[in-house]
C-alpha cells in the first residue's frame, strides 16, 4: 500500500467480512447509503469466515472479519476496532454426531475423525482447549460440515453459525457445547470473530473506519428490517426466522462497542492460548 494511500482519509478500503446473517446485518447501512461514512468508500470482498482467515494472513485486506483465533496470530500486521465484534453467551460452536452413543464417543474423541471449519478458527481452538487430545481433523466449508456428518465421511462436526439452529432437526446430536464450555471455565464471553484494519493506516482513518462501523451497527439496531434485503440476498436457504435467530445470536453490545468486558474476555482467550503454546507471546496493542 503506498504512503498516499495511508495518509489519505478518502481511499477505496477493501473490506472482507462473512455473507452471514450478522455480518451483513452491521455491514448494511454503511455499505448502502443509509449513515455518513464521512468519506470513505469500500470495495467489498465475502467469504467465508476461513478464506477471510486466509486472506488475512497475506495481508490482501485493509479491514476484514478475522476469527479471534486468526487474528491471535495478526497482531503485528492488523489492530482490532472496537466496533463489530461478535461476543457472546451461548452462543458457541457446537461438537456433533449423528451416533446416538454420545457418551462413548466423548470419551473415546481422540480415535474420531472431526470436521472443522478451519485451522484458525476461533471454534478450532475452542475444541483443542476442551480436547487437546482430537487432532484427526478434517477442515472444510462450515456449511458443508452437517452433511459431512450425515453422510459418514467424519464421525463428528464442528458447527458455527445458523447450523446450531438446523441440526437437531436433521437427526444430529449434540456431544457438548464449546460456548457453554468457555463460559465455565473463564467465566466470561466468548470471543468468536472480530473486525480488524492494517496498522498501517493512520490512526485517524482507524478512528474514522471504527466510528463509521459503530453508526452502522447502531443504525442496524434502530432499524432492524432495514438490513432484511441485504441479509436475504446473502443467506444460504434459510428462512428469515432463522436469519433473525441468527443475527439474536452473534449482534449485541459487544458490537456496538467491546467495552472493558469484551476486551477482558479477548485478552483472557490469548492468554489461555499463549499458555497453551497455541500462539506466540504477544506484545503489541491489539486494540484501537
Amino acid at each position: 500500500m503506498s504512503n498516499s494511500t495511508i495518509l489519505n482519509p478518502n481511499s477505496l478500503i477493501t473490506l472482507g467480512f462473512s455473507p452471514c446473517p450478522n455480518d451483513c446485518f452491521i455491514f448494511d447501512a454503511m455499505l448502502h447509503g443509509k449513515i455518513d461514512t464521512e468519506g470513505l468508500e469500500f470495495k467489498v470482498f465475502m467469504e467465508d469466515v476461513e478464506t477471510l482467515n486466509q486472506k488475512a494472513f497475506k495481508a490482501e485486506l485493509d479491514v476484514t472479519k478475522l476469527s479471534y483465533h486468526a487474528y491471535a496470530h495478526l497482531v503485528k500486521q492488523y489492530q482490532l476496532l472496537n466496533a463489530g465484534s461478535a461476543l457472546g453467551n451461548n452462543c458457541g460452536p457446537l461438537l456433533i454426531s449423528k451416533s446416538d452413543n454420545i457418551s462413548h464417543l466423548a470419551s473415546h474423541i481422540s480415535y474420531l475423525s472431526i470436521a472443522i471449519p478451519g485451522k484458525y478458527t476461533t471454534a478450532n481452538f475452542l475444541l483443542s482447549l476442551a480436547f487437546p487430545e482430537a487432532t484427526n481433523k478434517v477442515e472444510m466449508v462450515f456449511s458443508e460440515i452437517e452433511n459431512a456428518v450425515l453422510a459418514g465421511k467424519v464421525d463428528a462436526g464442528l458447527i458455527i453459525h445458523e447450523n446450531r439452529f438446523t441440526y437437531e432437526e436433521k437427526g444430529l446430536k449434540k456431544i457438548i457445547d464449546l460456548g457453554e464450555y468457555w463460559e465455565e471455565l473463564a467465566k466470561a464471553p466468548i470471543p468468536l470473530g472480530g473486525i480488524v484494519i492494517k496498522r498501517t493506516f493512520s490512526d485517524e482513518v482507524k478512528k474514522k473506519f471504527d466510528r463509521v462501523l459503530r453508526k452502522s451497527v447502531e443504525y442496524a439496531f434502530a432499524n432492524p428490517k432495514s438490513s432484511l434485503n441485504f441479509v436475504k440476498a446473502n443467506a444460504q436457504e434459510m428462512s428469515e426466522e432463522v436469519m433473525y435467530k441468527h443475527i439474536d445470536l452473534y449482534v449485541n453490545k459487544y458490537s456496538v462497542d467491546l467495552g472493558e468486558e469484551g476486551k477482558r474476555a479477548v485478552k483472557l482467550l490469548f492468554d489461555k492460548a499463549q499458555g497453551l503454546g497455541v500462539i506466540d507471546k504477544i506484545h503489541e496493542d491489539i486494540f484501537l
